[in-house]
């Protein structure tokens, strides 16, 4: 299933070894908010520092679109991983160049060091090979840990592979393990669960599930474009009027497969304090908005996770964000939670709905990738996993 070699394929012993991990953490005023992706990376990084490398992590922290802008430097986040493994941790200001240099050359076994947001240069984004030799000369072995990042060519996820002898770090390994096996060779009855607002950011994920798994639900903003294709009013809703032809397209081929909410609740407003109903799915009253899915489709997507071997659930089935639309969202989170079924949860907002329900420590699987997860589940290669060695 997972045929890439990982750092327990190598030789450490005094070697330097670069780790492009994703410690794109939310940072206000100047400290970590959420440290999951941090804690994350630690079994990776405590392995090699117990194998006697010194450890020379990169990342990338927002959008900083090739310039230095200091809200986004990675200096926060080299303080706090400093506090979990409870050592020194050095930062360099520079990602490549003299100042990293130097600071690689006085590390020594058991050092860490954390190098500055890889997007603060243009050379990232662009996979520039220049970029990506000075990268790699800072070390002698490269590991990807960044299974966020890994649907992206860029200098610090693929690029450097081609300079260094590239391994996967064991975070990487197992979202590759658990959702590879989710997508290959799942437990049956395989259920996948589709929300968030856009059809067409999950267009292909849809097409390809609809052939692997045995049924796929959808909720969210999406299935309001998937009503609209089917003819019903739906008053304000949300809705996608470019992606109603590829709606249509998905209700054919999806039959029996493609289960639609079966009651909404509808809001006269978009907001927490709006009146709210509950209807049975049909024409939306002009002015309403379907802004959750009902109790009733609660229940039957229940009933159909309960039963499950294996499910996959990437987006929220409404604005849970507002508490009074948000029971559709924890009730599928909660259903997940107590199925027997092996569980994947991926994309931010899911996670957020795992966590806000109370049922994180009950899903088998929590995927730090939203986009990468969703091209693995498109069944497409990703570019930072192709680049590494393969095992013999």
């Amino acid at each position: 299933m997972f045929n890439k070699k990982t750092v327990e394929d190598l030789d450490l012993q005094g070697k330097k070894v670069l780790v492009r991990v994703d410690f794109n953490v939310p940072i206000k005023d100047g400290t970590v908010g959420d440290d999951t992706r941090i804690r994350a990376a630690l079994p990776t990084i405590e392995y090699l520092l117990e194998h006697g490398a010194a450890v020379i992590l990169c990342s990338h922290l927002g959008r900083p679109k090739g310039k230095v802008q200091p809200e986004f430097s990675l200096r926060p986040v080299a303080d706090h991983l400093s506090k979990l493994i409870d050592k020194p941790v050095a930062f360099s200001e520079e990602c490549i160049g003299p100042v990293a240099e130097q600071a690689a050359e006085a590390l020594k076994p058991g050092d860490v060091l954390v190098l500055e947001n890889t997007r603060f240069y243009a050379g990232e984004t662009n996979n520039d090979p220049e970029m990506a030799k000075q990268l790699a000369a800072l070390a002698d072995l490269y590991v990807n840990d960044a299974f966020g990042s890994a649907h992206r060519a860029h200098a610090s996820t693929e690029g450097v592979a081609n300079y260094l002898p590239a391994v996967a770090g064991f975070l990487m390994e197992k979202e590759i393990r658990y959702l590879g096996q989710a997508i290959a060779n799942p437990a049956r009855p395989f259920i996948a669960i589709l929300g968030g607002a856009k059809i067409s950011d999950k267009i292909g994920v849809i097409r390809n599930l609809l052939k692997k798994a045995d049924q796929v639900l959808i909720g969210g903003g999406m299935a309001n474009t998937f009503f609209k294709a089917q003819g019903y009013p739906i008053g304000e809703s949300l809705v996608e009027e470019e992606a109603l032809d590829t709606a249509r397209e998905l209700l054919d081929e999806g039959g029996n497969h493609l289960r639609l909410p079966v009651d909404v609740v509808i809001a006269d407003r978009f907001e927490n304090e709006a009146e709210r109903r509950v209807m049975s799915m049909g024409p939306v009253p002009e002015g309403w908005r379907i802004l959750d899915i009902g109790p009733e489709t609660v229940d039957t997507f229940g009933k159909i996770i309960e039963e499950a071997g294996t499910v996959v659930w990437n987006g929220p089935m409404g604005v849970f964000e507002f508490p009074r639309f948000s029971e559709g969202t924890f009730g599928v989170a909660r259903a997940i939670a107590h199925s027997q079924a092996t569980s994947i949860v991926g994309g931010g907002d899911s996670v957020a709905a795992v966590q806000e329900a109370g049922v994180a420590d009950q899903i088998t699987h929590i995927s730090t990738g939203g986009g990468a997860s969703l091209e693995m589940l498109e069944g497409l290669v990703l570019p930072g996993l192709a680049a590494l060695q393969d095992k013999e």
